[in-house]
This record gives structure tokens, sequence and C-alpha cells, in this order.
């Protein structure tokens, strides 16, 4: 079975996007995404720890524990950076706005540690690859950006029109030689040239194949998309040259300590070597804290 679901296919009655680990088969990462205009959402987040992402949604009130936060968040994925707040592991939240999409990472954990508020100025953005493998990330709750977290990762990537990410493809399953182990989630949003959100025209492409090769496909991609990656190289992920691409990635994994290591495909480890040669393309960063940036 195709570990691809469309735009709509993992909802439930009050979120657009439910991913547990019972229903992904696996052990640890979840995600939820929430439309703001439909009802305030409470969660008890029992056994998990939490990131709280505004994706389409400003001024976001969080109650956490009773205790209310709020979050400027941002119009469009594609419009800026957004603040975030990291939950506790056991602490019970409402999350509540006028409308927009608020995105919730989760991940099994055992460790408590403190509710934290990151402000979009303090997130860190870089620029990653070369050439048409330029791409920007974003660093949310990653291990070098943010120690506060029991298992939890988060990042966001943005590839431009006609670029790729997720490259070279790369795994990090725990089988044979490699020892990185992440269960990982891929939100798709694509836009449309300037717009600031997801756009229902837009479509990318994006590739899973297996180490044995018993398994290799390669799926189109709409706004809205999600793919949850078990095992197995994936990449690239495709923008098309008018469609530009963002996904939100959620990883978690057993190991002792925080991990976004991974194992290249060995065929094309040596694509990283050009990238000097290359630049990367001046487009980037595409979005900062102040907005999209200008050129």
């Amino acid at each position: 079975m195709s570990n691809h679901h469309r735009a709509g296919a993992l909802a439930t009655q009050d979120a657009l996007v439910t991913v547990t680990p019972e229903g992904a088969g696996w052990d640890y990462s979840g995600l939820e995404v929430f439309d703001l205009a439909s009802r305030p959402v409470r969660r008890a987040l029992d056994g998990i720890e939490g990131v709280l992402v505004p994706l389409s949604a400003t001024d976001v009130e969080v109650s956490v524990d009773g205790e209310t936060h709020t979050l400027a968040g941002r119009t469009g994925v594609f419009e800026a950076v957004s603040d975030w707040i990291y939950l506790p592991l056991g602490s019970t939240i409402t999350i509540s706005g006028d409308a927009g999409e608020v995105a919730l990472c989760t991940a099994r954990a055992t460790e408590r540690f403190p509710l934290c508020v990151t402000p979009a100025q303090e997130v860190s953005v870089e620029v990653r690859g070369g050439g048409r493998a330029s791409r920007q990330v974003t660093n949310i709750a990653t291990p070098d950006s943010f120690t506060g977290a029991d298992r939890i990762n988060v990042c966001e990537v943005l590839t431009p029109g006609g670029n790729v990410s997720s490259w070279p493809p790369h795994r990090h399953d725990g089988i044979g030689d490699c020892a990185p182990t992440n269960e990982e989630i891929y939100y798709f949003r694509i836009g449309r040239l300037d717009a600031p959100h997801g756009h229902p025209h837009g479509q990318g492409l994006f590739r899973v194949y297996t180490v044995d090769g018993s398994s290799d496909e390669t799926v189109t991609v709409f706004d809205g998309d999600v793919h949850i990656v078990a095992a197995g190289y994936h990449g690239p992920s495709t923008a098309q040259p008018e469609y530009p691409m963002y996904f939100l990635n959620v990883l978690a994994g057993p190991g002792a300590e925080r991990t976004m290591a991974f194992c290249d495909d060995p065929d094309h480890h040596w694509i990283r070597e050009t990238w000097e040669q290359q630049g990367q393309d001046p487009r980037l960063p595409m979005t900062s804290a102040a907005g999209r940036v200008a050129r």
C-alpha cells in the first residue's frame, strides 16, 4: 500500500490531517493540521510532546495548562517564517484563532521539557545545496537549533519553482549499515508563483525507493498531500517551474539522543561535491521573519 495520502484522505472530525503512530504503523511521529475557522481545538498530550507551528494563521492563542500564549503567525508558508511553541509532555492545550491553519507536530516522549515560545526572529534559516538543488531550510525544532525536547525534530523546506530538494536521495531507516533511525512525515503545500500559501492547482513530484529495489515509487504531489516515510531512500522532491514547493518535516525515533543524521544513496553522494562550483540560487532564501525576501 502506498504511503502517499491525498489532501483530505487523513482528515478527521476536527482536523484536516491526522497522522498517529498507530495509523502510520510506527512508534513515534505524529501530525495534526487544524483549520481554526472551525472551532477551538483541545488536546491532552498524554505520552507525547508537541511543536505547534502556524501555517496560515495569525494571532493564534495557545492555552497550555491554563496559561495563554499568543503566536503572531503568518498568512502563508511562502510569505514569512513563523514563531512557534514547544508543548511539554503531558500538558493540556487549547488552540484558538479567527481563521487559518496550524500544525501540531508530535512525538512519543518520556522526558518532560519546559514550555518554550520561539519568536520568528530567532528561528534559524539557512540555504542548502547548490544550483538547481538549492533550497531553504527553516530550522524549527532541530537538534542544533533547539535542545529543549526529548525526541521531536521539526523543520520546514521551501523549494523555488524548477528546483529540487531532498537531494541527493537519503535515508534514516536503521537498515543495514545506516544507523540513524527516524520516522518522517512530509506535509506538502504547493504554491503558484507568488501566492502566499498553497494553491489547488499546484503540483510537484516525490520519489521513495527501498535499498533492495523491491519498491520504487514516484508520485505526483498536490497541495495538502502527506507522505509517510517509514523506510528507504527519499528524494528528489521536485518543484515544477511555476509551483514552488513547501514541506513540513516531522521526525522522531528510538535513539538515546535526537538526531537528523542520514545516509546518502552512495550512487549519488558525489553530487554534494559539485555544489560549491554551481553556487546557490539567488532566489533564496525565499522568506524571513520580516516576510518574503525582496529580490
